[in-house]
C-alpha cells in the first residue's frame, strides 16, 4: 500500500518561511513527476509547484520566486520551501505523485494534507 505522508504544515506571520515535506512508502517501483497543490476555502484546488523524476520544475505564476520545490529521489521525498510567505498563500497543501507500484501500471496519490496559515 502506497502513503504519501505530509509535515511540515503551521501558522506563520506574512514574511515568514515554512518547509513543507511528503515522503512516498510502502510497496514502490518508481515515482515520477511530484508536486503540491494547494486549496483554499471556497476555491478550487490549484498546483503550486511541479517537479520530475529528472528535476525539471514548473511553479504557479503567484508562488514564482518565492516558493521552492526539490526532491529527494533516494528518500522518494518532496520538499516545498516557501519564503516570503503572504496571508493569500493560505490553504491547505496537498502533496502529490504519480507513483508506479509495480512495473505493470501507475497512478496518482494525494497526502492527507496539511494546514497553512498566513496570519499576523
Amino acid at each position: 500500500q502506497v502513503q504519501l505522508v505530509e509535515s511540515g504544515g503551521g501558522l506563520v506571520q506574512p514574511g515568514g518561511s515554512l518547509r513543507l515535506s511528503c515522503a512516498a512508502s510502502g510497496s514502490i517501483f518508481r515515482v515520477d513527476a511530484m508536486g503540491w497543490y494547494r486549496q483554499a476555502p471556497g476555491n478550487q484546488r490549484e498546483l503550486v509547484a511541479l517537479i520530475t523524476s529528472g528535476g525539471i520544475t514548473n511553479y504557479a505564476d503567484s508562488v514564482k520566486g518565492r516558493f521552492t520545490i526539490s526532491r529527494d529521489n533516494a528518500k522518494n521525498t518532496v520538499y516545498l520551501q516557501m519564503n516570503s510567505l503572504k496571508a493569500e498563500d493560505t490553504a491547505v497543501y496537498y502533496c502529490n505523485a504519480n507513483i508506479w507500484p509495480t512495473k505493470w501500471d501507475t497512478r496518482g496519490y494525494w497526502g492527507q494534507g496539511t494546514q497553512i496559515t498566513v496570519s499576523s
